[in-house]
């Protein structure tokens, strides 16, 4: 039976203890790096290889019960046509996984057609190796516990292919670069087995999505958290502190087309696309920068809650809730029905700062079933362009304590929904606008949120009334930023 509860792999963290940083000199990832640190002890047995050949005998001889790390040396490896690197049946355990390391990180380039064939693995980490292949890489559902982790992926530019594809369990994809796509395709997927089931437990944070120019209006995504037939698997996935930039192959940068998923703390910039809930119910959304790109976020599906994110100057509006041309997905409703859209319900839309866009919050009309029983209170509306707000058709909406502020009209939403007066933001050395001292947001928020958020989009504690808004106006530290190249990627600390 699969666990039904997000676990935090404990592969993840062994993959990060051991990190070996690159070389001083030139780096495959732009920037100069550390020098080799020593060995650590208490992994095991280290093994270090310089062929193909001496990696498939150390993967092949490795105890699974003392697992240990197996470090390649620098230079490319031609892994040849039909000969993949295999590792069917191979695993450690869970709290000493079977490690395979660049010597240093992006000092190995594998070219050829494939890298790894997994196959039945379980605890393996895959760490500082730049994939360059011409095929996807696969971790199937037969595996568990797989991490990717500080790897460059710039696989061959080729039509309709995916560069990862992840169907197993309790997969961490961690602190790598994928980039460099210009056709069709996706740079990360997530699925599961079967064709209805999603992959539990997956955990993605800390890479660095960047440079996929396809022109195409879709099939470009940054990352697929499932597909229309997977919309009521639950995947319990945690997708966090990733950075997005210049990510034009889709409207949709983090496409959401599962159940029961966390999204937060990730950094979209200068993109064409944004964060979607495409499909499935119950997930969250929260302390997100979008930032002058094309698209915020959109919303289909039921019981989402959408919190102290900020999204500003986008070329379109900020937030959509979307109507359906269903009204709920069932199971073993027909396909073709599957794929439609769901209509919003029950979404809760609180503390956001909303600035600068083209648009700020709209329900769509041009499907038959309108967005239903929706909560949208406490957020920050401003701008000069466009509408404020626009739902002209919905039922059962709560509108309560949101500023609206800006040359834009105010739109259709209750008077006793909202209060026009300026909110002092002022413009932050990151970019980002926030309340300023004497800001008629601080302790104005209209409802309780304590048991929906504890601290706002930097990580500052919310006490007492909270402010309305992304941010909390006051001395403490932030925890949390925008992201940058420093924080995300192989070579971040």
């Amino acid at each position: 039976m699969k666990r039904r509860t997000f676990i935090l792999s404990a592969v993840a963290g062994a993959a990060a203890a051991i990190a070996i940083p690159q070389q001083a000199g030139a780096s495959a990832f732009g920037r100069a790096a550390a020098s080799v640190v020593p060995m650590l002890p208490g992994r095991g047995p280290y093994s270090h290889v310089s062929s193909l050949e001496q990696l498939q005998a150390a993967i092949d001889a490795a105890d699974p019960e003392s697992s240990g790390t197996i470090i390649v040396a620098n230079g490319t490896y031609a892994v040849p046509e039909g000969g993949a690197i295999d590792l069917a049946g191979v695993g450690g355990r869970w709290n000493k996984p079977l490690t395979i390391m660049a010597e240093s990180i992006g000092g190995v380039t594998l070219t050829g057609a494939r890298s790894f064939a997994f196959d039945g693995t379980h605890d393996v980490v895959i760490s500082g190796f730049v994939f360059t292949q011409s095929t996807t890489l696969e971790i199937p559902a037969s595996c568990r516990a797989i991490t990717l982790s500080r790897n460059e992926f710039v696989l061959a530019d080729i039509e309709g292919m995916h560069c990862v594809m992840v169907r197993a369990d309790d997969t961490v994809v961690e602190y790598n670069h994928f980039h460099g796509k210009s056709t069709l395709g996706i740079f990360l997927g997530i699925e599961g087995a079967n064709s209805t089931e999603m992959a539990e437990n997956v955990h993605i944070h800390h890479n660095y999505f960047s440079d996929h120019t396809f022109p195409g209006d879709n099939g470009g995504e940054p990352i697929r958290l499932g597909v229309s037939p997977r919309a009521l698997s639950s995947a319990y996935a945690v997708i966090e502190y990733n950075l997005f930039e210049r990510t034009n192959g889709d409207p949709e940068a983090i496409s959401v087309k599962s159940s029961d998923n966390v999204i937060r703390y990730n950094t979209i910039r200068d993109s064409g696309g944004g964060i979607v809930l495409r499909h499935g119910n119950r997930t969250r959304v929260e302390a997100n920068h979008i930032i002058r790109g094309e698209r915020g976020i959109r919303i289909y599906g039921n019981d989402h809650v959408i919190v102290n994110n900020y999204i500003g100057e986008t070329a379109d509006t900020a937030i959509v809730l979307g109507a359906g041309t269903v009204k709920d997905h069932y199971e073993g409703e027909p396909a073709n029905s599957r794929n439609k859209n769901d209509a919003a319900e029950r979404v809760r839309v609180a503390l956001n700062t909303i600035v600068g866009n083209a648009g700020g919050v709209s329900g769509e009309t041009h499907r038959p079933i309108a967005p239903a029983d929706c909560v949208i209170v406490d957020n920050i509306f401003q701008g000069d362009t466009g509408v404020l707000a626009k739902v002209p058709v919905s039922s059962g909406f709560t509108w309560a304590g949101n500023i609206l502020w800006g040359a834009a009209s105010d739109g259709d939403l209750p008077t006793e929904g909202f209060t026009r007066v300026d909110p002092l933001l002022t413009r932050d050395a990151a970019d980002v606008l926030r309340i300023g001292a004497g800001s008629p947001a601080i302790d104005a928020a209209t409802q309780d949120h304590s048991a929906v958020v504890r601290d706002d989009i930097e990580g500052r504690r919310r006490t007492g009334i909270a402010d309305v808004g992304a941010h909390e106006f006051g001395a403490s530290r932030a925890q949390r930023e925008p992201l940058t190249t420093a924080d995300v990627g192989p070579l971040a600390p």
